[in-house]
């Protein structure tokens, strides 16, 4: 499947991004900024961070930034959604991939052809599900405007199972940026929502350890990069540790405890389905 990237400067789609979510609050409908563009927002007020988006080559040097923009919304207003995406701010559906997957996940195309606008319903359910809950005025949408809150923004990195080089990078630059508390502070990541998260599911739990781990050794290697602060990097690795050591300690379900007993004997993440656009 050929590779798309967001042809626009990093700023113009962020305007963009944000005009949409903004547009359809006004609407009421629920449209909450995730993925790589959410943790760049996230870091306008530590420039430092932002800039290892650009010096460690996020997809790659000489690459752009983005591929696309992801956006979660609830089901129930899923016709809203795509009413509002088509027939005020003229985007063009994915015909095929909303008529299969219909109240689960939608791609539409921009206008002008600049990206594509990845909208999932509910649940991001690639490796391991992430929940925002299904009625409106009552999930984790509303947790946070114009994103999904940082604890979310973590747990959808740490879910994955084969995690690549520009998620280590989005997780590099969320620890830089921001500390941990332990409920729903503005720019703080929620630790007590991950690490009671994982605790009811080992294979997810196995995987964010794992991906936590992946973490500490990209940083060791990236540490002294050219144009790069070894504070930043340290800050990010004491970050990480710290996690880690919340999960650990984290009690456990006996959901947890009694598949843990199974480990990798068995399959403990799911298969990501492939989307054909």
């Amino acid at each position: 499947m050929e590779e798309k990237f967001v042809h626009l400067d990093p700023d113009l789609f962020l305007k963009e991004a944000l005009n949409l979510v903004q547009r359809a609050q006004e609407k009421g409908i629920y449209l909450r900024i995730l993925g790589a563009l959410a943790v760049y927002l996230h870091t306008e007020h530590a420039p430092e961070a932002r800039s290892l988006f650009f010096s460690l080559g996020r997809l790659g040097a000489g690459q752009l930034v983005f591929t696309d923009l992801d956006l979660m919304a609830y089901s129930r207003q899923s016709v809203e959604v795509r009413k509002f995406l088509e027939r005020e701010m003229g985007y063009k559906p994915n015909l095929y991939v909303n008529s299969v997957f219909a109240f689960r996940r939608n791609i539409f195309r921009h206008p002008e052809g600049s990206f594509d606008v990845d909208v999932f319903y509910d649940l991001l359910d690639f490796s391991h599900p992430v929940e925002f809950g299904r009625i409106p005025g009552k999930g984790r949408l509303e947790i946070d405007f114009p994103t999904i809150s940082l604890g979310d923004l973590v747990l959808e990195k740490l879910q994955i199972h084969e995690i690549n080089r520009k998620d280590l990078i989005d997780l590099l630059v969320l620890f830089i940026s921001h500390p941990f508390s332990e409920s729903e502070e503005k720019e703080r990541i929620n630790a007590k929502h991950i690490s009671q998260t994982l605790a009811d599911s080992w294979g997810f739990w196995y995987d964010a350890c794992t991906n936590l781990n992946k973490l500490l050794s990209f940083i060791k290697e990236a540490t002294g990069s050219e144009g790069t602060e070894a504070s930043l990097f340290e800050k990010a690795q004491q970050q990480a540790q710290y996690l880690l050591r919340r999960l650990q300690e984290e009690p456990k379900t006996p959901g947890w405890v009694k598949r843990s007993k199974r480990g990798t004997s068995i399959p403990w993440y799911k298969e990501v389905e492939e989307v054909e656009r």
